[in-house]
C-alpha cells in the first residue's frame, strides 16, 4: 500500500470531521479586492452581505470523510455539497467574517468556534481548525479543515450558565438578607485552640475574651444580596463591606461568642436572634440562620447566612409587654407589675423595704364638676411628677383610679422622708407650671411604712395605707366641711 493509500485510509477513518477544500478562488478574490484598494476587510464585508456570500461561494469542497457525512446526516458527498447553504447559515454568517479576516491578514492556520447545521436540522456547535497545507501557501489550493463537535459541551455550558443566572437571580432578589461568607480562618483558630489541649471552650472564652474579636477579623464576606443593602441602608456592596464594623457592634460580641461555642460543639446549622445596626446607626433586630454548606464541612470556606428583619415584631412585642406592665394614661407601672414586684420583694428584698402610699386629693370633685377629660389631665400630671420621683430599683405604680404605690427596696425611714420631701417639691413646681385661673391643683395624701427583714410586707402596706387615709382626712378637714368626702 502506498503512502497515498495510507493517507486516504486515515482521512476516511478519522474520528473527527475532515474536509479537504480548495481556497484558491478565495485568494483570487482577496487579491482582486486589494487591487481595488480595500484595506479593512471586516468593514468591507459588513457593508454588503453579498460580498460575504461571494467568499463562501469561492471555496470548493474537494473531499470529506465518513465522519463528516455522519455528522451532517448526508448520504453522500454530492448531497452534502449540493446542500451547503443549509449547513452554513444563520449564526455562522457573522462568525465566518472572523475566519476570513485572519486569512486576509496572512495567517494560514486558524481556529474558530462557530455553528453549523446538519441536513436533518440539528444545530451543531463546532470548533473549526483550518490550515493551508504545506506547498500550497502561494495559491491556497489545498486546505484541511477539521470540525470537532462540541454541541454537548456547549449545551452543558449553557445549562450551567442558565442555572447560575437562576441561582444568582434567586440570591439577589430574595426577600430576606443573604450573606455568603468564608469561615475557614475561624476554623483554623478553633482548631489551634483544640490542638493546645483546651476542652472547656466556654471557660477559655471567659479567660481570653479577645479571642472573639480575633475570630471576627478572620471572617471574609464573599457576597451579599440586594435586600441586605436595603435593610442596612447601604448604597452598594463595596460601601457595606467597608462599613461592617458599624453593622456588627455592641451586643454582637456576645452573640458571636455564643455562635463560636456552638461551632466548637459541632453545630454547623444554627438559628438565633441578634441585633445589627444600619449604616445610619439604627438597630435592626434580626432572626439569623447560619449554615456551613454540606460539602464544605472540612474547611468552612462557604457559609450561607439568612437574616430576617424582625424589628417590627420586636417593637410590637415590646409595646405589648409595655402595655402589660404600664398604665396607659399615666405611663407609670400598673397593678400587674406592682403585684409581681411585691412578690419578688417579699422573697428577696433587699431589706429594708419602704412603701409610700399615695392618693390624689380632689380628683372626684374635678371629674364631677368639670368632667373626666379634666380629671384625666390631672392624672397625666400626676404621672409626670411621679415618674421623676424615684430611680430604679424603686418604682411607682398606679394601683387604682387615683391610688399610687411607691416601692423602695433597700430604703429606710430616712430615705422615705427624703422621697416625701422631693415629692412635695415636684408637686409645687407642677402646680406653678399648670397654674392659672382655670388650673386645678395637684395634691397627694401620703402614708409611709418601712418593713425590716423578717417582718410582713403586707402589714407594712396596710400601715402605709392607714397613714395615707389619715393624711387625706387631715387634708379635707383643713379645707372645710364642704370639701370633705367619705373615706
Amino acid at each position: 500500500m502506498t503512502s497515498s493509500d495510507d493517507f486516504q485510509t486515515m482521512f476516511d477513518l478519522a474520528p473527527v470531521s475532515l474536509w479537504l477544500e480548495d481556497y484558491s478562488g478565495l485568494k483570487q478574490l482577496f487579491d482582486q479586492w486589494r487591487s481595488e484598494g480595500v484595506i479593512d476587510l471586516v468593514e468591507y464585508l459588513q457593508a454588503d452581505p453579498s460580498r460575504r456570500a461571494a467568499c463562501m461561494a469561492s471555496i470548493r469542497v474537494v473531499q470529506v470523510n465518513q465522519k463528516t457525512l455522519s455528522l451532517f446526516a448526508a448520504a453522500s458527498q454530492d448531497e452534502l455539497v449540493s446542500r451547503l447553504p443549509e449547513i452554513f447559515r444563520d449564526d455562522m454568517s457573522d462568525r465566518v467574517i472572523h475566519e476570513l479576516a485572519q486569512f486576509w491578514d496572512g495567517r494560514t492556520e486558524i481556529e474558530n468556534q462557530t455553528v453549523n447545521y446538519a441536513l436533518d436540522g440539528r444545530r451543531l456547535d463546532v470548533t473549526v481548525r483550518i490550515r493551508i497545507l504545506p506547498g500550497h501557501e502561494a495559491d491556497w489550493s489545498r486546505a484541511l479543515i477539521s470540525l470537532d463537535d462540541i454541541t454537548a459541551r456547549v449545551r452543558a455550558e449553557k445549562l450551567r450558565e442558565a442555572s447560575e443566572r437562576y441561582a444568582r437571580g434567586l440570591f439577589e432578589r430574595s426577600p430576606v438578607s443573604l450573606w455568603v461568607e468564608d469561615f475557614s480562618g475561624v476554623k483554623r483558630l478553633l482548631d489551634g485552640v483544640r490542638a493546645q489541649g483546651i476542652r472547656d471552650f466556654g471557660t477559655f472564652l471567659k479567660v481570653h475574651p479577645e479571642f472573639v474579636g480575633r475570630c471576627v477579623q478572620e471572617i471574609r464576606v464573599l457576597d451579599v444580596n440586594e435586600e441586605t443593602l436595603r435593610m442596612l441602608g447601604a448604597p452598594d456592596k463595596p460601601t457595606l463591606l467597608r462599613s461592617l464594623p458599624k453593622v456588627f457592634r455592641g451586643e454582637m460580641h456576645d452573640s458571636f461568642a455564643e455562635q463560636l461555642r456552638d461551632l466548637w460543639d459541632g453545630k454547623t446549622l444554627q438559628q438565633r436572634e441578634v441585633v445589627n445596626y444600619t449604616l445610619g446607626g439604627e438597630p435592626v433586630y434580626i432572626y439569623m440562620q447560619f449554615s456551613i454548606l454540606p460539602d464544605r464541612q472540612d474547611n468552612w470556606d462557604l457559609v450561607l447566612l439568612s437574616l430576617v428583619d424582625i424589628t417590627a415584631r420586636r417593637r410590637a412585642e415590646a409595646y405589648l409587654e409595655y402595655l402589660g406592665t404600664h398604665d396607659v394614661l399615666t405611663q407609670l407601672r400598673n397593678r400587674t407589675f406592682y403585684t409581681e414586684e411585691l412578690l419578688r420583694l417579699t422573697r428577696k428584698g433587699p431589706w429594708p423595704v419602704s412603701i409610700l402610699a399615695l392618693d390624689m386629693n380632689g380628683l372626684k370633685q374635678v371629674n364631677d364638676q368639670v368632667g373626666h377629660a379634666a380629671g384625666d389631665a390631672l392624672l397625666r400630671r400626676a404621672g409626670e411628677v411621679l415618674a421623676k420621683l424615684v430611680d430604679a430599683p424603686a418604682c411607682v405604680a398606679r394601683v387604682g383610679g387615683d391610688e399610687f404605690i411607691v416601692l423602695m427596696p433597700d430604703t429606710d425611714e430616712r430615705g422615705v422622708r427624703s422621697v416625701r420631701e422631693h415629692l412635695t417639691t415636684l408637686v409645687d413646681l407642677n402646680n406653678q407650671f399648670y397654674g392659672g385661673p382655670s388650673g386645678h391643683l395637684l395634691s397627694f395624701a401620703m402614708g409611709a411604712a418601712t418593713c425590716q427583714a423578717g417582718e410582713s410586707l403586707e402589714n407594712a402596706l396596710q400601715a402605709a395605707d392607714r397613714a395615707m387615709y389619715e393624711d387625706k382626712a387631715r387634708h379635707y378637714e383643713s379645707e372645710g366641711p364642704a370639701q370633705r368626702r367619705p373615706l
